[in-house]
């Protein structure tokens, strides 16, 4: 008899699993099935209702089918509102929360079971959703964009194991309609773009403001232009690309992420060499690029580029150094090891690097390096896993960063870093307006403190206390804290330009321009508020043309960035152009409607309250209150 074909079919995939389940079976495990259990009955009614069926549950795991695209998500929202209103029953730590992902996909179809593709990438989707979110691919987007009433926001492209292609990837929203319609606008004017940033200037942007949604501006921001050419350092320049996650589990992302971005700190830490910021590199992450055209745009000469596969207390990781001038490999290599030795591994690969490159390391340099943080691997490996989440910059992903963190400090109280990344969490609910907590910044502060009271080396504890220090307006300290930052570590370029703005804050504006312009150079796709701390910088110093290139140079990237128009009026005065000056102030009223200049004297960290008065004489010129 011929062999049967094989029945294939075109459906909706909606895959779904809990966040931190492990925890919660080592604390309770009958309470966790009982919950697991009474939750699962809620989404198969849910699905069953919107026309789907359960086609398998694995553990902790939720795999359904659709025949409509609308009817998955419209079914997905609905659970997802359900059990938050069951988790609000429950204690914080016992509350179960599920991450959605949904693909529209060929599957192939046995019996009542259905696999391929199209279900491997909705697994991905849910792994890279958020405590309570949704995540749906490219192809779902374009299906549905303008047919339910959500918003959707758009996170990049992401690299899928054995898929060809990478896959466009957005997240739901299902906010009040206020906050959504900033996103849209937003992403609409730049759908295939999604950054992640970093944070050290967001409080004033923020707090200016009045709305937490203007923060979305500013990570929908389009990247700066390709560069044709940018010169090479004197130093031996280098760029670690994401390294690959090759582990059956696409939820091992963070895990090959994390490596990425310590092989980075590490080698960063090194005064002989000139290295990419990782907000840059990231930018390559999924996605196919030539060498040269990655030596180009970010004006570097060695590409580091590697895989992580983590198989329970095996991992494997493969690196090669290549030298894009001649396109030869200058050391490449393969390890397998027990987890337990990840530090040495690490060390190993950068003490590799070092070598290939001939660079001298000081004393101070080496005993940097040969520091762990800690010897815990579990603890590690939380770390790892709240900065996946930490980098999400959202409410509900900075709280699980914040568990992940917390979980690491139990396990070790001792891991500087740690306490440091907590430390961040705080910072950022504060600086976002996330809570209403006088005590967050306070918190924040105590962290740093204590991080570096266990490390003084760490330089992100550094910066984050010299973060703090800036708004809390004692402006020498924060000046000395960024500086013994950047001292630990030279190429990093949030902390140079996180000390560029202090500077200016201080009355020192034109230190501040060369700062920035240099952290643009470490990190080439840089966020777009460096160019609002370069067009401030100018400002301050009354270069004001090259203030108004700068600012309108943001704007070209993010129109909505609204404290760029500020600065924009105060320069067309001080130049004597009134009706510019007016057309800029308008824009700022359009974009923010609850702006005033008593919102600004209240936030603004200047160290001399006659600079805040120019600028403010400036904005009433312009016909501003």
């Amino acid at each position: 008899m011929p062999p049967q074909a094989v029945q294939r079919r075109l459906s909706a995939i909606l895959s779904a699993d809990v966040i931190g389940y492990s925890r919660l079976m080592g604390e309770d495990e009958v309470a966790t099935v009982r919950t697991l259990t009474s939750y699962r009955e809620v989404m198969a009614g849910l699905i069953q209702r919107y026309r789907g069926r359960v086609v398998d549950s694995p553990g902790d795991n939720v795999l359904a089918e659709f025949p409509s695209l609308v009817d998955a998500v419209q079914c997905a929202v609905e659970i997802q509102k359900e059990l938050e209103a069951k988790n609000a029953q429950m204690p914080e730590n016992r509350r179960m929360e599920f991450r959605i992902g949904i693909n529209l996909g060929d599957v192939i179809v046995e019996g009542e079971r259905i696999y391929g593709d199209g279900v491997n990438i909705a697994a991905r989707l849910e792994g890279l959703a958020e405590a309570g979110g949704i995540c749906v691919s490219g192809t779902v987007y374009d299906s549905i964009e303008n047919k339910l009433p959500f918003g959707y926001e758009y996170l990049g492209e992401h690299a899928v194991k054995n898929i060809a292609k990478p896959v466009r990837v957005y997240r739901v929203l299902t906010e009040p309609e206020a906050t959504r319609s900033l996103v849209d606008r937003d992403k609409k004017a730049h759908p295939r773009y999604g950054r992640r940033a970093h944070l050290a200037v967001v409080a004033v942007l923020v707090a200016t403001a009045g709305v937490v949604a203007i923060w979305n501006l500013y990570l929908r921001s389009a990247p700066p232009p390709a560069e044709v050419s940018l010169e090479l350092p004197e130093k031996p320049s280098i760029a670690v690309l994401p390294f690959v996650n090759m582990s059956d589990d696409p939820k091992q992302e963070y895990f090959s992420d994390g490596i990425t971005d310590d092989l980075i700190t590490a080698l960063s830490k090194i005064s002989g060499l000139f290295v990419i910021a990782r907000n840059s590199v990231f930018a390559y992450k999924g996605k196919t690029a030539k060498m040269e055209r990655i030596s180009r745009e970010l004006g570097i000469r060695y590409v580091l580029q590697g895989s992580v596969r983590k198989a329970g207390d095996r991992i494997r990781i493969t690196a090669q150094l290549v030298d894009v001038n001649t396109g030869g490999h200058l050391w490449a290599e393969k390890y397998d090891r027990d987890l337990k030795d990840i530090f040495a591994l690490q060390d190993e690969v950068t003490q590799k690097i070092v070598a290939a490159l001939a660079v001298r390391l000081t004393k101070d340099e080496q005993e940097r390096l040969a520091r762990k943080g800690t010897n815990n691997v579990e603890a590690y490996d939380y770390t790892l896993r709240g900065g996946e989440y930490f980098f999400r910059f959202t409410k509900a992903a900075n709280a699980q960063a914040r568990q992940m963190f917390e979980t690491a400090i139990n396990l070790d109280p001792e891991y500087a870093s740690a306490h440091s990344w907590l430390g961040w969490t705080h910072w950022i609910e504060w600086s976002f307006g996330w809570s209403q907590d006088p005590q967050s910044l306070e918190r924040a502060f105590e962290l740093a403190q204590m991080a570096i009271a266990l490390d003084d080396s760490l330089p992100e504890a550094h910066r984050l206390l010299g973060s703090v220090y800036l708004w809390k307006k004692r402006h020498e300290q924060a000046i000395a804290v960024f500086e013994k930052s950047i001292a630990l570590n030279p190429n990093h370029a949030d902390a140079i330009r996180g000390l560029g703005e202090t500077l200016y804050f201080a009355g020192k504006p034109e230190e501040a321009i060369g700062l920035i312009k240099k952290a643009m150079r470490l990190n080439p796709k840089y966020p777009v508020w460096y160019l609002l701390n370069l067009g401030h910088a100018y400002f301050l110093t009354g270069r004001y043309e090259e203030a108004i290139a700068a600012l309108k140079r943001a704007l070209t990237r993010n129109p909505h960035v609204w404290p760029a128009h500020v600065y924009l009026a105060a320069s067309y005065i001080a130049l004597g152009k009134e009706k510019e000056a007016r057309a800029e102030a308008a824009e700022i009223v359009r974009i923010n409607p609850n702006f005033s200049c008593e919102s600004m004297r209240r936030t603004l960290p200047y160290k001399e309250q006659t600079v805040l008065e120019r600028l403010f004489d400036a904005l009433r010129k312009a016909g501003l209150k």
